[in-house]
Order: C-alpha cells, then sequence, then structure tokens
C-alpha cells in the first residue's frame, strides 16, 4: 500500500490472535497508557488507515505512529514492549532487599 504523498508503507496484516490480544490491550484497565496507545495505533493501521490521520485521530506525532508500526511489523507483538533502558547497574540485588525488607518488619 503506498501512502499518496509519501514512501510505500508495507500492509500490516493481523492475526486473529494477534488482533484479539490487541483489542484486550486497548480495554484493559490496567495497562500501562503507552502500551494502550501503541495497540490502538496498530489496531488503526492494520485497518488501512494512514499513519497521518492515525496520527491525527490518536493526538501523536506521524513519526510515533511510523515507529511502532515498524516495530510491529518486523517483531510483531513484541516489538510493542519497552525496552530495556540503559543507564546504570543494580549494586543491590533482589536477596539483599528482601532482607532489608524482614529487618524492618
Amino acid at each position: 500500500m503506498a501512502n499518496a504523498n509519501g514512501r510505500p508503507t508495507a500492509p500490516l496484516v493481523l492475526s486473529a490472535v494477534e488482533q484479539d490480544y490487541l483489542e484486550r490491550q486497548v480495554r484493559r484497565r490496567g495497562v500501562a497508557r503507552s502500551m494502550s496507545e501503541r495497540c490502538r495505533i496498530i489496531l488503526r493501521c492494520a485497518h488501512g488507515i494512514p499513519s497521518k490521520v492515525v496520527a491525527a485521530e490518536l493526538g501523536v506525532h506521524e513519526r510515533t505512529v511510523g515507529k511502532w508500526r515498524r516495530r510491529f511489523l518486523k517483531d510483531r507483538v513484541e516489538g510493542l514492549l519497552d525496552e530495556a533502558r540503559p543507564g546504570r547497574p543494580r549494586t543491590i540485588d533482589d536477596d539483599q532487599v528482601a532482607a532489608v525488607i524482614e529487618r524492618t518488619l
């Protein structure tokens, strides 16, 4: 499928399992807002709606729509999950945290 003014985009086709999962994530109350937004983006794109329109409807930037579309096409549902972030490694392990909690209680 090609955009009217931009690069051609790969068709985004969902399996029944993926469609069900994405719809459940949008409806769930306990899911993070960011994950719900990503699922909405993919569901709208799967219906053939252009990225510009999806961005306008959901109040996000076109680049955001493109980013999640590409990540979904590459890694499917796993691509919508947050990636590990860089930073300083932990200096306290889980056993030490549990020991402190145990001592305080």
